[in-house]
């Protein structure tokens, strides 16, 4: 009987085969290298045994080369599997590292071969992985790699190793993480405040050590160096109540606010007016990433009317995007913008935002002439090329030109 591959019983099963690669590495050092010349070829100095994917392994250096052959023309260097071990499977790297500090280091890699030849198999105890010809002598002798009479090296094991997986005996949902919200909830109900703050005369109550944690500032005014950790009130000017509200909220929850419910307005205007006091709320009180959350949605919000406040604000709390998003804007505006209010007070407060602006403006109408030059050039070529093909065409049958005219 056939059975239909879409046909599902309860007897379905599955499972997944993974190979991977537990790596480690070995630091290599030979100090005395002309002394080791010498030996004789197929004798070499061996570094300590190191462990990874729980077989032994050491690195060989052959000073006078392994074959008898190359008459000591090169140098040999060779990972060993050092302990008992049957079709071991591994990758390997080798690395002679330049000691001039260019950091052209000498890479020989397997890993970046694993997907033509698969990994190195070593049959058992003694094999090997390396290079005959790793160097040759006299070239190693006068480079980088040779300094003070040593050599240094680094060698990556990667021992691979499969297992396979079965289908797993449960199915556990795990939820979201609700801290944000749990937090919010001690902000909202007021349970354990420590700490009050006057606000242009609303008081806000908060918890030092959350505040702490998420603000180096609130950090070292309440547990720094000069910081009072018993003071239970703070007064704090030049900020706004529903702007330091709203950045309570964000200390606690990790979430931008709603703005709307804060300010009490659908407006866009509002929006963006505390957008931007919040921006440099979170530029005063260290806290980065409310920072960029603002910049982002100032970014979507720029037009004619906000342009010159927005601006200004992204120049002082140092937000390269949202000047960069602000002066193109400018730039492909400058015949509303430039007669706004805002404006005006921009060419008196920020003389250099405008010189900004200008080399701005000057580089796209620069850039635009170029193009128009380019397309007027192809229009004379195209007519030159229509006249060659008449001077051809006259050398070719004059008659018929004469007849033409």
């Amino acid at each position: 009987m056939i059975q239909n591959p879409n046909d599902r019983t309860g007897n379905d099963s599955s499972s997944k085969s993974v190979n991977e690669t537990v790596n480690g590495s070995h630091h290599f050092t030979i100090r005395g290298y002309s002394l080791a010349k010498g030996m004789g070829p197929g004798k070499y100095i061996s570094s300590d045994i190191f462990t990874v994917g729980g077989y032994d392994w050491a690195i060989y250096f052959y000073p006078d080369g392994k074959n008898i052959e190359d008459s000591s023309v090169y140098v040999s260097v060779f990972i060993a599997l050092a302990s008992e071990g049957t079709d071991v499977r591994a990758l390997f790297e080798l690395t002679l590292l330049d000691q001039s500090g260019k950091q052209k280091h000498k890479i020989h890699s397997h890993f970046d071969r694993a997907l033509e030849s698969g990994p190195y198999t070593l049959k058992y105890r003694g094999s090997m992985w390396g290079y005959k010809r790793f160097f040759r002598r006299t070239s190693l002798e006068t480079s980088d790699y040779l300094k003070d009479d040593c050599l240094s090296m680094h060698c990556t094991v990667g021992v691979v190793r499969t297992r396979v997986e079965g289908p797993k005996d449960y199915s556990v949902s795990v939820p979201p993480s609700d801290m944000g919200q749990s937090l919010k909830y001690l902000l909202d109900a007021e349970l354990g405040c420590d700490i009050v703050f006057q606000v242009g005369g609303e008081i806000f109550k908060g918890h030092k050590l959350i505040l702490a944690a998420r603000s180096p500032v609130f950090r070292a005014q309440f547990f720094g160096l000069i910081g009072n950790p018993k003071s239970d009130e703070v007064e704090l000017k030049d900020i706004e109540p529903s702007v330091f509200k709203a950045m309570l909220q964000y200390i606690y929850s990790d979430e931008l606010p709603d703005l709307i419910e804060i300010t009490g307005s659908t407006s866009t205007g509002s929006s963006t007016i505390m957008l931007q006091h919040l921006l440099a709320a979170a530029d005063r009180f260290d806290l980065d990433r409310l920072k960029e959350l603002c910049e982002a949605k100032l970014c979507e919000e720029v037009n004619v009317d906000t342009l010159a406040t927005t601006l200004s604000l992204a120049e002082q709390h140092r937000c390269p995007q949202l000047k960069a998003i602000c002066l193109k804007f400018a730039a492909t505006n400058l015949g509303v913008v430039m007669y706004t209010e805002g404006f005006k007070h921009l060419e008196e407060s920020c003389p250099s935002l405008l010189s900004e602006l200008l080399e701005m403006v000057a580089s796209a109408d620069e850039k635009a002439s170029l193009m128009s030059s380019k397309k007027r050039s192809s229009s004379s070529i195209f007519g030159l090329d229509l006249a060659a093909d008449g001077v051809a065409v006259e050398s070719v049958n004059p008659r018929r030109v004469s007849r033409r005219m």
